[in-house]
């Protein structure tokens, strides 16, 4: 996989949108009770309790999404003993009233780990800022959250009786890159290529964005990855292409990505990025 650091691909204005989201996940994944030591295989078993608690009342589950099946159990975030001694989550009926609807909004902003809000913010922040310098922070705004919508809806859909919780900016990030493909294919991204060391290159956004679908196609198989159970490989796909749809409009009004200025009576002038 190869890692961008940054595109060749100025705007206009600031991206405050893009910004406002990646701090909202940001803050969202630092109140999430637990997980920083429950991702390093550390923390308390109450503070795993907690966080389950957390992610069964906010995360998206496909079968509460498709059927509107609502477990009958789910954990209360306390710690107890089984019959036979043993330590556990306490699971009773539910003290709250869940909306499957409204988790897949609440779900686009908690996160599995570090690596996981890391490298999404990554993609954001590098292709987010275009797209909505192209949309508008409102249509930018209402595009992110459809997406995220449109992925999330896509996945259960597949995976009607899955229990498991659906989390993560993915989706709606996917729909980011899928716009950023069919309004910039020609744009050139920096990035870091694993090979003994990573090795910087410029690419044209086809080739990277291109190359990172072909490889969500593939794991989504279950082919080259051993964690495929655990990533929603088919809800990056339908961001992706949900993306690309919507997108399309607005393609002959899209201008060339910009060539770096360079030297302007005899003062280096200032890249916008």
């Amino acid at each position: 996989m190869v890692i961008p650091v940054h595109d060749v691909n100025p705007v206009r204005r600031t991206p405050w949108v893009t910004y406002a989201l990646i701090a909202a996940n940001v803050l969202v994944f630092l109140s999430m009770p637990g997980l920083t030591d429950s991702v390093t295989g550390g923390g308390s078993l109450a503070r795993l309790c907690r966080l389950q608690e957390f992610l069964d009342h906010y995360a998206a589950v496909p079968q509460e999404l498709i059927h509107h099946r609502m477990p009958r159990l789910v954990p209360t975030g306390d710690v107890g003993l089984s019959p036979q001694g043993n330590a556990g989550c306490v699971v009773a009926p539910p003290g709250y009233d869940k909306s499957p609807e409204l988790s897949v909004f609440t779900a686009m902003f908690l996160h599995g780990g570090w690596l996981h809000l890391l490298g999404n913010m990554l993609f954001l922040l590098i292709f987010g800022n275009n797209i909505e310098d192209r949309m508008g922070r409102v249509r930018f705004l209402l595009f992110y959250v459809v997406c995220g919508y449109l992925a999330s809806y896509g996945f259960a859909l597949l995976n009607a009786d899955s229990s498991d919780p659906l989390i993560g900016a993915s989706g709606a990030i996917a729909g980011v890159l899928g716009a950023y493909l069919v309004l910039y294919p020609k744009a050139r991204i920096w990035v870091l290529v694993p090979f003994l060391i990573f090795l910087p290159l410029r690419l044209p956004a086809w080739l990277v964005l291109g190359f990172w679908f072909v490889l969500q196609a593939v794991y989504s198989s279950g082919e080259g990855v051993l964690d495929a159970g655990t990533v929603a490989y088919a809800a990056h796909i339908v961001g992706f292409v949900a993306g690309m749809a919507i997108a399309w409009p607005l393609k002959p009004g899209t201008p060339p990505p910009p060539e770096p200025r360079g030297l302007l009576f005899g003062r280096r002038a200032r890249p916008r990025w």
